[in-house]
């Protein structure tokens, strides 16, 4: 590991503990400029946890303190009652299609979070995967606490244990496959990062507002990298927030979120593009293994203060 590094993660690296409410309150109510909180929950036939996930927000964030300023939960076209179940308790939910009706939507969780920024007002945009079991408020408060309490932080990751079922530390498999060595090869100031891929994050808007977004699954590679080199590693955290539990795919499904990974590293390495960007697969038939290709994400959007409604939305 790089000695900067080293430095990095003695001065980057937080517990949720070193800054508890009362202290995150303190830091809002005494300089209004550290900035209002939106929570974002990108949803996708997730009836079965986002409520538990916006109720608890609602009760520890927004109800007994006012840390969080906006809940909202964009539906990325969930054939189930995410959307019913979200609203119920008490998200302001918004369907992808609505948002930037002239350009059509993509499929990918990336699309979802750079729309997101449309239709949310915080100067602090947090972003929280719906899939989370016995999710914690401290996923949020840990998150923001640093761009609260230090105007130099700029991108917090929240960083934990993943079990996979029964068995700990075995969760995130496509992080230690494919992540992880990808930035300890190319970009080793990021190799202190323990959860570079995970889904809870939250970000100055000021700085996603430059940042192009991967539609698909290499949206928290990219936004990453990205970040790091415009605004450095030193605007760059992360803060322990305990266990993360949640569903759990299937391997065919997580070779398929590692190439459009690869993908969006070998993006940003080379800034060209893929000759054959698809990955196959193979599943055994009744007569023997049957190939099934997925084409891989190759589409980004750009930052988003180069969209007109954007720009004018902002002004206004």
């Amino acid at each position: 590991m790089l000695e900067e590094v080293e430095r990095w993660l003695t001065r980057r690296s937080w517990s949720c503990a070193d800054r508890p409410l009362e202290q995150l309150m303190a830091a809002r109510s005494g300089d209004p400029r550290r900035g209002s909180v939106s929570v974002v929950l990108p949803a996708l036939n997730e009836a079965a946890t986002v409520g538990d996930i916006v109720r608890t927000i609602r009760r520890e964030l927004m109800e007994r303190v006012r840390l969080v300023d906006e809940l909202v939960v964009i539906d990325s076209g969930s054939t189930d009652d995410t959307a019913e179940v979200a609203r119920r308790a008490g998200a302001r939910v918004i369907h992808r299609d609505a948002i930037l009706p002239r350009l059509p939507a993509v499929p990918g969780k990336g699309e979802v979070l750079w729309r997101s920024l449309l239709v949310t007002g915080g100067d602090i945009v947090c972003f929280i995967d719906a899939d989370l079991k016995d999710f914690s408020a401290d996923f949020v408060s840990g998150t923001v606490g640093p761009l609260l309490t230090d105007p130099s932080v700029q991108f917090v990751k929240a960083m934990y244990d993943r079990p996979l079922g029964d068995t700990a530390g075995q969760g995130g498999r496509v992080t230690e496959l494919v992540a992880r060595p990808l930035l300890n090869l190319h970009w080793p100031q990021l190799a202190g990062f323990v959860q570079p891929l995970g889904g809870e994050y939250a970000v100055r808007r000021s700085l996603l507002e430059q940042l192009p977004f991967p539609v698909g699954y290499g949206v928290e590679l990219g936004l990453l990298v990205d970040a790091l080199h415009t605004v450095g590693l030193d605007a760059l955290g992360q803060v322990d927030v305990g266990v993360r539990k949640h569903r759990h795919q299937d391997g065919r499904a997580l070779g398929r979120m590692a190439a459009a990974i690869y993908r969006t590293a070998s993006l940003r390495l080379s800034r060209g593009h893929l000759v054959r960007p698809a990955l196959t697969q193979f599943e055994r038939g009744e007569n023997g293994f049957v190939p099934h290709t997925y084409p891989v994400d190759t589409q980004e959007r750009p930052p988003m203060r180069e969209i007109e409604e954007y720009v004018s939305r902002r002004a206004a």
